[in-house]
């Protein structure tokens, strides 16, 4: 069973930065792709970036500009720098890995980990 941990979140001051950090159980470059997630309270889940074993990244409208998602195949880790952090992006924070088999989707996650901006 593939196993994501999270680490990294805290609280910090609007204008701050954080750095989060997930590794994974196995090597991620078995992944056809990474992502970070969040999900604010009363809100939806919703992706804030990824990456895939291709190389291309994507980001979330609200995120671009100021977060960066990277990858270290080496320690099987996979990044989010978090910059100009606001009091919107306060949420729980989730590692996600993504892996086909044929047609088939699998879902991996982390437990999450909390992000807190203070105005």
């Amino acid at each position: 069973q593939v196993q994501l941990a999270e680490s990294g979140g805290g609280l910090v001051r609007d204008g701050g930065s954080l750095s989060l950090s997930c590794e994974a159980s196995e090597s991620i470059t078995s992944f056809f792709s990474m992502a970070w997630y969040r999900q604010a309270p009363g809100k939806q889940r919703e992706l804030v970036a990824a990456i895939f074993s291709s190389g291309p990244t994507t980001y979330g409208d609200s995120v671009k500009g100021r977060f960066t998602i990277s990858r270290d195949n080496a320690y099987n880790s996979v990044y989010l720098q978090m910059n100009s952090l606001e009091p919107e992006d306060t949420g729980v924070y989730y590692c996600n890995a993504v892996r086909f088999s044929g047609p088939s989707r699998t879902d991996y996650w982390g437990q999450g980990t909390q992000v807190t901006v203070s105005s």
